[in-house]
């Protein structure tokens, strides 16, 4: 949450915005900001979803869980698929 926040701040500061200003385009308030800053784990996800919009960055948090990436879950469910599919029985599938 630390780098996040110093990410969030880098990128504010190199779009040359002040917390106050990102906090009026974002629709939170400058205190939200400074927490977000600082990587207040208590932050709603919303607050940081619309800075991240206003950074141009939301496409980010798209991608965070992007279940087509996630490595570990493809290969759980290759594991768990079966040895061998036999077709049902009077089902006249062929």
């Amino acid at each position: 949450m630390t780098k996040l926040g110093e990410d969030l701040s880098r990128a504010r500061r190199r779009r040359q915005l002040t917390q106050t200003s990102l906090a009026e385009r974002s629709g939170v308030s400058p205190a939200t900001i400074k927490r977000l800053e600082r990587g207040d784990a208590r932050v709603a996800l919303e607050s940081l979803a619309r800075v991240l919009y206003v950074l141009g960055e939301v496409t980010r948090l798209e991608r965070l869980i992007d279940t087509g990436e996630d490595e570990l879950g493809l290969v759980l469910m290759d594991q768990a698929l079966p040895k061998r599919v036999r077709p049902r029985r009077g089902s006249g599938a062929l």
